[in-house]
């Protein structure tokens, strides 16, 4: 197993400034910070991570970023559209560290409206990611018991992981995993070559269940500060 120690590892996080749902989302106040600050303190207060980095088209974001510690990194428009993905984001952002003469061994793409995590989670992830020799890695929670449902085009309700008519205790449901989105774990050279943050043999984190939520629209900031608060998480 490989020595995180050894390894150049850069936390890399995508906040551009335009978001339609929530005007400034990720600079928005959650428990009296700025959203982009829990990420970037998060990965900062990571043993494994060496440096971290706030890539964005938007200056305000920028210099919040700057105060909070971030490397910066000032994002073309044309990969910062509602249309463009965060491979583009990440795939320039290395490129900028190439050109500073920093060649990282391993990339933790973090996502900017996912601050219920610790640096903990970053660091035993990437642990898990070398002693399993992954390519790349993603975050998860569980969802062991829940029964799931889809609509069809005529509005009835389908079933999608169990039959009705032979409906099990929730005990005996299948363990799935949901992709919560909080971060990614990839090799530079691999994201540059295939443009995809999942490649090769994939690994998978579990993260605590209230781990989950995201910040997607005025709703889950309320849920994010609650669970922040309810848990104790700090910067």
């Amino acid at each position: 197993m490989e020595d995180s120690n050894n390894l150049n590892i850069v936390g890399i996080i995508p906040a551009r400034g335009g978001s339609k749902g929530i005007p400034n989302k990720n600079i928005i106040d959650i428990c009296g910070h700025p959203l982009i600050s829990w990420s970037i303190n998060q990965s900062i207060s990571a043993n494994s991570i060496t440096s971290t980095w706030v890539t964005s088209d938007d200056i305000k974001i920028l210099d919040i970023s700057k105060q909070y510690g971030a490397n910066t990194i000032k994002r073309p428009k044309s990969i910062s559209s509602d249309n463009c993905s965060s491979e583009s984001a990440w795939i320039h952002a290395l490129e900028h560290i190439n050109s500073l003469d920093i060649k990282p061994d391993l990339v933790v793409g973090m996502q900017c409206t996912s601050p219920i995590r610790e640096s903990h989670d970053l660091d035993q992830a990437i642990n898990y990611f070398l002693k399993n020799k992954y390519d790349s890695l993603l975050s998860t929670v569980q969802v062991e018991d829940y029964f799931t449902w889809e609509l069809n085009k005529d509005s009835i309700s389908l079933p999608l992981n169990h039959d009705v008519n032979k409906r099990k205790p929730r005990q005996k449901i299948k363990k799935t995993f949901l992709e919560n989105g909080s971060f990614y774990i990839f090799k530079p050279d691999l994201i540059k070559k295939s443009r995809n943050r999942l490649i090769g043999k994939i690994g998978m984190y579990v993260m605590a269940k209230h781990k989950a939520f995201q910040i997607d629209n005025r709703e889950d900031i309320k849920i994010c500060s609650a669970i922040i608060k309810e848990y104790g998480i700090t910067q």
